[in-house]
């Protein structure tokens, strides 16, 4: 009996494809309906952000990190604040610090709802996916009320924040999360325990945790696997030491648990919201030192010293003196890290990000082993790429 080796095939999956998430590429080897091998290709997105950042003044380059991740805009202008922050030694006033976990917060649900409910629409769920743009919608005007904008808040700064809350925001943020704990609910009941959902999602793209670590993940891909590795409770900055809130883990670390587990943190970001608001004190939302924060309008207006700092602010703006410093963050999609290296000038003389989504994509080939086509946009979609972070 003569034996015959099975010819695979090629398949290109994406850029254009609506289930890639953005701009990948995916040369997917097949025999038959089976995955041998996926190949992704990435940078169809890079833009060379780090690199532009050496152009820039600290300050000019916060703009440039809303435009990363676009999903989670505030939390990555976050991390690189703390990462100047931590550089100069720079202390941040406690009421910033409360206004910044909120919005934090309000930015996980914004990339969970995102994350979960394309998801469900690449698995063919489509209500889902209609009723979180409702939600996102009430979430994105308490970014415009604050920063004056809907998508990139440039709101972050280092020092603190650019502007105080205006007046009645903390009461329809409160009105708010009472409101989504039944959104929730909602798309638990449509989705949790729906048979469909569970076909696609139970036992598919399994890793475990030890495979986890050596890839690098981080955030709900290790979490998934049991690991209970969460910054903002292993590594606490800003005022999380001060917050009662659980670091939600799985156990399968399938795409399933990767689903269970946003949801429930979109719970546990509810529960921090509240708390912040029962808790926010009174004060400024700046560092002190005019020479890093700029000062107040009214000041500027009336003081000669303040129009001197309001001058040299925006055209030299300030010095770090000569260091390194690395300032790791709990992001929605895992560990978003600056690594921030100063020559002792106004701009950066290096600057690197640790994004997660680069860490979690290189193990899709891993994870889709001997799984059928229709899998691959399954694990995608649990896996929560975008590419403006993964190219930079």
């Amino acid at each position: 009996m003569r034996l015959k080796n099975l010819k695979t095939s090629n398949l290109n999956f994406g850029p254009q494809h609506p289930a890639a998430h953005g701009v990948l590429r995916l040369v997917v080897e097949l025999q038959g309906e089976f995955i041998v091998r996926v190949d992704p290709h990435i940078g169809l997105l890079h833009r060379g952000t780090e690199k532009l950042a050496e152009f820039r003044t600290y300050v000019q380059n916060v703009p440039y990190l809303d435009r990363l991740d676009y999903v989670s805009m505030m939390c990555q202008e976050h991390a690189y604040a703390l990462a100047v922050e931590k550089a100069l030694r720079a202390e941040v006033p406690l009421r910033a610090q409360f206004i910044r976990v909120i919005f934090c917060e309000m930015t996980r649900i914004l990339n969970h709802l995102m994350a979960v409910t394309t998801h469900a629409l690449d698995v063919g769920a489509v209500t889902p996916f209609l009723w979180a743009f409702e939600e996102r919608e009430k979430l994105m005007e308490f970014y415009e009320r604050a920063s004056g904008a809907r998508m990139h808040a440039n709101y972050i700064r280092p020092g603190g924040v650019s502007l105080d809350l205006p007046l009645g925001i903390l009461n329809d943020i409160y009105n708010f999360i009472v409101q989504f704990k039944t959104r929730v609910d909602e798309l638990e009941e449509l989705l949790s325990y729906n048979r469909i959902w569970k076909g696609r999602l139970v036992n598919i793209g399994v890793i475990t945790a030890k495979q986890a670590l050596n890839f690098g993940f981080t955030g709900v891909m290790l979490r998934s696997t049991g690991v209970e590795w969460d910054i903002r409770k292993n590594e606490p900055y800003e005022i999380y030491k001060y917050l009662n809130f659980k670091s939600i883990t799985g156990s399968n670390g399938d795409c399933y648990d990767r689903y269970l587990i946003r949801v429930q943190e979109m719970r546990e970001s509810l529960s921090i919201i509240h708390q912040c608001l029962n808790l926010m004190p009174a004060g400024p939302v700046k560092n002190f030192n005019n020479k890093l924060s700029l000062p107040a309008r009214h000041t500027m207006q009336g003081n000669m010293e303040s129009l001197i700092h309001h001058f040299k602010d925006f055209t030299q703006g300030f010095v770090i003196p000569p260091t390194f410093t690395y300032a790791p963050t709990e992001s929605p999609k895992g560990e978003f890290g600056v690594f921030l290296i100063s020559d002792g000038s106004t701009r950066p003389y290096r600057l690197k990000f640790r994004s997660p989504g680069l860490y979690h994509l290189q193990g899709i080939n891993f994870l889709t082993q001997n799984a059928p086509l229709a899998d691959l946009v399954t694990i995608i979609g649990s896996i929560d790429v975008v590419f403006g972070e993964i190219d930079r």
